[in-house]
């Protein structure tokens, strides 16, 4: 029997079980859409849904998984009878109108779906090779990104997870869950009756997993081989999930990408927040009525109220005002300061940045061109003061071949908690840490894009063509779509990235500091910049 007159899930399961990777075997050649009920009947835990098969996997969009009441703990989601057609996007959660429109570059290179907006938004997306087999697949979970403000599952073309599916013979899931002011508002000061009002949209999360734990086979999967993974405001949602006891054992690996985060809100300052918002209305009671718009407005002018104050007082967050709170109950202490988390010990990490992250030249062409006195002269009046030149001097060994700009477009934010989490992690002698630092820049609209915030989520997926207007479609980003989206799926499989297609991988441990590097020639790199990061650690960047 040949590949092509294989299944799609039979040649997906051959190529994750080789660990091989073969981009011209992405696509199958049928492609007709099937939308037949009957076809794609699946029982869930509240009622019977319909989705859609197209080239071979399964799609369903907007499946309830919880219902929640303004501030209120998450709860079960209703029963319905019949079959429910879930294939279009649910409602996404009430966010602000996103400000990158305002930039015709970004808005046709990330190409941001933002849907509707709704209350009534805990839904989750599924992608499946099979139903109704009995097969036992691993589950990617996927968070979305945005901070805890913004976002949706839906909001990149990179989030489609049918090409991931078909690749590796896996169940990839998105969902939405309630953000900002919604989800984050810390009414506790107000009585019982709001005492997890903070952690809302945490809560959704644990309620996510808790669906796919109860549904995953259903549609093909194994609940007891679940990975969570998200990118910036999402990987801070991994981070805090592995400290949140009501998520363990919901699942059992976990990808951090550009979204270390090692410390979140904690209650005296949430609470603030809060009771300034609640003064604005005159009651709480009146928060549960209020028009959205009236709340966020309210919330955005409290954190600006409050933050000076914690920030006179020595506090320090990554994201201050709309992120989870260190409550004692649902989130006991800070994620990964100063130590790991016990509960998630044995499961294993990945985690990494992108070279680049929120890459300045990307977003003020005025900088793309720079000289190097000039980038230097804007770092010392910036950043560096007087020791610009122990930085040039660092930053020049660390990568001999720079060009001006990389001076100041090389990520310091994120690159530091990244290490600072994967050293917590390793010191508890539990599962294994897996680093990497995806440097491939991709060369749509001349190059601007760089290896910025977001890039490397289309190879994660394996859509570097779907997503071709961040990513340019051409041969090198097939390739490495490939290379990469086979090390994610292998580590879902087994807790361990390593494929054929790419070099050796080690484990990650701060004495030699072992990292992958994704780019056209990926290679193993061992505590490259690690003197550039020792001297950054002395110019800590406040947060969000």
């Amino acid at each position: 029997m040949t590949l092509k007159t294989m299944t799609i899930a039979a040649a997906a399961l051959l190529i994750a079980t080789v660990g091989c990777c073969d981009a011209s075997k992405k696509h199958c050649c049928n492609s007709e859409l099937q939308t037949s009920a009957e076809a794609t009947l699946v029982q869930t835990d509240k009622g019977d849904v319909a989705g859609y098969i197209d080239n071979g996997i399964y799609t369903y969009k907007g499946i309830p998984y919880a219902k929640a009441e303004r501030f209120m703990a998450p709860q079960p989601a209703d029963s319905w009878e019949g079959v429910r057609s879930c294939r279009a996007y649910g409602p996404t959660a009430r966010q602000e109108v996103r400000s990158g429109w305002a930039s015709d570059e970004l808005g046709f290179s990330f190409a941001w779906n933002d849907g509707f907006p709704g209350e009534d938004c805990l839904r989750v997306n599924v992608w499946t090779p099979g139903i109704n087999d009995g097969k036992k697949r691993p589950v990617m979970v996927w968070l979305h990104g945005g901070g805890y403000s913004t976002g949706s599952g839906q909001e990149l073309p990179s989030y489609d997870g049918a090409s991931l599916a078909r690749k590796g013979d896996v169940v990839v899931v998105t969902l939405n869950h309630r953000l900002n002011v919604l989800g984050f508002l810390d009414l506790s000061s107000f009585g019982e009756e709001y005492a997890i009002s903070g952690n809302a949209g945490l809560l959704d999360l644990v309620a996510a997993l808790e669906w796919v734990r109860d549904n995953a086979a259903a549609f093909g999967g194994d609940a007891s081989n679940v990975t969570i993974f998200g990118q910036s405001g999402g990987g801070g949602k991994v981070s805090t999930l592995l400290a949140t006891p009501s998520a363990a054992g919901l699942f059992h690996k976990a990808i951090v990408q550009s979204g270390s985060m090692l410390r979140t809100m904690d209650q005296k300052w949430s609470s603030k927040i809060g009771e300034a918002v609640v003064a604005e209305f005159g009651s709480v009671e009146a928060l549960k009525t209020a028009p959205y718009e009236q709340i966020l407005a309210a919330g955005t002018r409290a954190i600006a109220k409050v933050r000076p104050e914690a920030e006179a007082n020595g506090f320090a967050s990554f994201i201050f005002g709309w992120a989870p709170t260190v409550d004692g109950n649902v989130l006991p202490a800070q994620p990964f300061d100063p130590q790991a988390p016990e509960q998630s010990k044995d499961v294993p990490v990945m985690l990494g940045t992108t070279i680049h992250e929120f890459s300045m030249s990307t977003y003020v062409p005025q900088l793309r061109n720079i000289t190097k006195e000039g980038a230097i002269e804007y770092l010392k009046a910036t950043k560096f003061g007087d020791r610009i030149g122990e930085f040039v001097e660092i930053f020049e060994k660390t990568y001999p071949d720079y060009q001006p700009k990389d001076l100041f477009d090389t990520d310091v934010i994120f690159r530091p908690s990244t290490i600072a989490q994967a050293n917590v992690k390793v010191a508890q002698q539990g599962a294994p840490v897996f680093m990497y630092m995806f440097a491939w820049e991709s060369p749509a609209l001349d190059g601007i894009l760089r290896s910025t915030h977001c890039m490397e989520i289309p190879f994660v997926f394996n859509n570097a063509d779907l997503h071709a207007s961040m990513t340019g479609g051409g041969k090198d980003a097939i390739v490495l779509a490939d290379r990469m989206s086979q090390a994610w799926i292998n580590f879902a499989r087994t807790g361990n990235p390593n494929a054929k297609c790419l070099p050796e991988w080690p484990a990650y441990n701060p004495e030699e500091g072992a990292m992958m590097i994704f780019d056209n020639q990926c290679e193993i790199k061992y505590n490259h910049d690690k003197e550039l990061m020792e001297f950054i650690r002395q110019f800590p960047t406040r947060g969000f």
